[in-house]
């Protein structure tokens, strides 16, 4: 059972939960030779439940439930797992995942060989586990005893097929002790578990939304990202929603699918259909993918199921690949599209910065701390509600960071910290969170006053955690994470994956204006604050005599500072639509706009404008023909150029 270890940075220190120390508290027990029980989650009532209770329950050893116990029976694999009496199948699949990848599990799992029951030497065992999971930007490790649930000698939450295999009674005891009891597991998500044991990022996608069976343009590039995130060695799980919780909850369709249960992919390839030489010649492939069902039976019986006839299509070779089986064991295979006809949720965990990773394309990841505060002064306050608040939107935290590429694909995922809960209180409850992103002038580092162009938003959801994937141009962005309505406090963890490194790195803005320093009173402080948006330009001079075209970009100078913007190919009619930013401690002195064309050797001049950026001037579009530099004639460089410039002697109003 060895194996490539993880990464190193997805898997960076672990701190000890509630500063109990597994290594030490071993040690202790074995010199005293005691069986060690945990004082901070004790084999009693306040452990199980907030408020329900079940008679009858007794807390046992797992030498007390069979003779032989041990955390494996036969290696880890996804089919050992059986749900129990409590609605956690979500977490059932997300162990179901978690088996089948050997450097993720030995990560929730340390030093799996030394927890081990070990018959040669039975005093080292003294009753005490220690799992890893990855919460709020930190992996923790979370010490228990082996005192299990049980009524009537049985397990009553997740247990093994296996009568004398522990692992997964015991990774839930660990999860259900960092989450406050068994009953906070009630109902919870599969994308959350997926990523405390990865530490990667969960995408969930709704089927029913995207149209994907109609669709088989947008099918086919679901399954090639669902394909990807699969063999970089993400984790994905599925499920059927319940229209109705009561009437509805688990159950079975006549195509043997069950609803509101959560299934975990083990496998997604497409499937070369033929015999022998033939399959390779002709070359048919099918989308397919793998699924189990976290209890252990009960399988999907339509086209591809275990004994259909389909099977008779692919060579006993291909199906051995496959690892073909006919047993109702839970584990089925389906038709991509039969998948998107029945299936209404999918979650993809992507993992980032692993090992295995590293031949493919791996992400960027920034990770940033971040929290919703109240305060009465209005530039100081950070709950300011969603986007419908208009008046107090911005008084939320902001982000800055750049896209450095003319295109890049950009995963961002929010997550709240989750509200410590008292045993009295019960479940805390999520609050309502999501995020906007905004292009900004290309080099703004302080935080926006007045709203700019929205280019994506999440959705806004009372879950733990909110994703997006989205494709943004070159530039600089403005992430806004908001709770839904203002007022509310709380906790956050901003992360955000691009392709290309944060040559900027990403952060947050915290001044409203430039600083006062002791320097002000020699040097000056800004008295005008100049915003100006260079939207197009319009018969530029071309490259060269055999018309030939240009490649123009903007450059932006006042005061010696000067902003440059991405440059354009091929066009003599670009579309900038490119802002900068001036805090200007002369208003007198010109504001120059200047378009240069892009060449391989040296950049050629095309022309200029001055502006004077005066805070009276309410114009809202310039369109001006481009001059010359210095005193030389104004009208002797073709084309022109459309800006908006906003001026203001208020620092803060823009």
């Amino acid at each position: 059972m060895g194996g490539p270890s993880p990464g190193d940075l997805m898997f960076s220190s672990v701190k000890p939960y509630e500063n109990q120390r597994y290594a030490s508290l071993k040690k202790e027990c074995q010199r005293r030779k005691q069986l060690f029980e945990d004082p901070l989650f004790p084999a009693n009532d306040d452990s199980l439940f907030y408020k329900s209770r079940i008679q009858g329950i007794q807390w046992k050893r797992p030498k007390e439930i069979c003779n032989d116990p041990h955390l494996f029976v036969d290696g880890i694999s996804s089919h050992d797992l059986h749900q129990g009496q409590v609605g956690n199948c979500w977490f059932v699949a997300a162990c179901s995942s978690l088996a089948s990848r050997e450097s993720l599990w030995q990560k929730v799992i340390p030093d799996w060989k030394e927890q081990e029951w070990n018959p040669e030497k039975p005093e080292s065992y003294v009753g005490i586990f220690h799992f890893q999971f990855w919460r709020f930007g930190q992996w923790l490790d979370v010490v228990i005893d082996d005192r299990l649930p049980t009524l009537h000698n049985q397990l009553i939450y997740c247990h093994s097929n296996s009568r004398n295999e522990f692992w997964c009674a015991l990774v839930e005891k660990a999860y259900a002790k960092l989450s406050g009891c068994y009953e906070a597991l009630d109902g919870g998500n599969t994308a959350d578990a997926l990523v405390d044991f990865t530490g990667g990022v969960s995408e969930p996608i709704d089927l029913t939304e995207g149209d994907y069976i109609a669709d088989e343009a947008k099918r086919n590039l679901l399954f090639e990202r669902v394909l990807k995130v699969h063999s970089r060695g993400g984790l994905i799980s599925c499920s059927i929603k319940v229209s109705n919780v009561t009437s509805d909850m688990e159950a079975r369709l006549d195509c043997g699918l069950v609803k509101g249960h959560a299934y975990a992919v083990t496998d997604v390839r497409k499937v070369r259909l033929g015999h022998g030489l033939l399959s390779f010649f002709k070359s048919e492939k099918l989308d397919m993918i793998r699924m189990r069902n976290p209890w252990g039976e009960r399988e999907w019986n339509g086209p591809w199921s275990d004994t259909s006839e389909e099977w008779q299509k692919v060579s006993k070779s291909e199906r051995e690949k496959m690892g073909m089986t006919v047993e109702d064991d839970g584990e089925f295979w389906m038709t991509f599209e039969d998948f998107c006809k029945y299936f209404t949720d999918i979650i993809k965990c992507r993992l980032i910065n692993t090992s295995y990773l590293s031949i493919h394309k791996t992400w960027e990841e920034a990770v940033l701390h971040g929290a919703w505060t109240r305060n009465n002064d209005p530039l100081k306050n950070r709950c300011g509600g969603c986007i419908n608040h208009k008046d107090t939107f911005l008084q939320n935290p902001q982000y800055v960071f750049d896209v450095k590429k003319a295109e890049d694909e950009v995963l961002i995922s929010i997550q709240q910290k989750p509200k410590r809960t008292s045993r009295k209180e019960g479940k805390g409850e999520n609050l309502a969170i999501g995020f906007d992103i905004h292009k900004v002038e290309l080099n703004r580092n302080y935080r926006m006053h007045t709203l700019q162009q929205k280019v994506a938003s999440s959705i806004y959801i009372n879950s733990r955690s909110v994703f997006l994937r989205t494709d943004l141009k070159e530039g600089r962005y403005v992430i806004i994470p908001t709770t839904f309505d203002p007022g509310h406090v709380g906790e956050f963890l901003l992360r955000i994956f691009t392709d290309v490194p944060h040559v900027f790195p990403c952060r947050e803005l915290t001044l409203d204006e430039p600083a006062h320093t002791c320097w002000s009173g020699m040097c000056g402080y800004p008295q005008v604050v100049s915003q100006i948006h260079v939207l197009a330009a319009a018969g530029l001079k071309n490259q060269d005599s055999q018309g030939g075209t240009a490649d123009p970009y903007v450059i932006m100078k006042c005061e010696g500072q000067k902003v440059r913007s991405p440059v354009k190919k091929n066009t003599v009619s670009p579309e900038f639509d490119v802002k900068g930013l001036f805090y200007r401690k002369k208003p007198g002195q010109p504001i120059i706009v200047q378009i240069w064309n892009h060449n391989l050797i040296s950049d050629e001049f095309l022309g200029q404008v001055v502006l004077t950026g005066d805070p009276g001037d309410r114009q809202s579009v310039h369109t001006l023909h481009l001059q010359d530099k210095g005193n030389k004639r104004s009208n002797d460089l073709s084309g022109t150029i459309a800006v908006k410039l906003l001026s203001s002697n208020i620092l803060t109003n823009v």
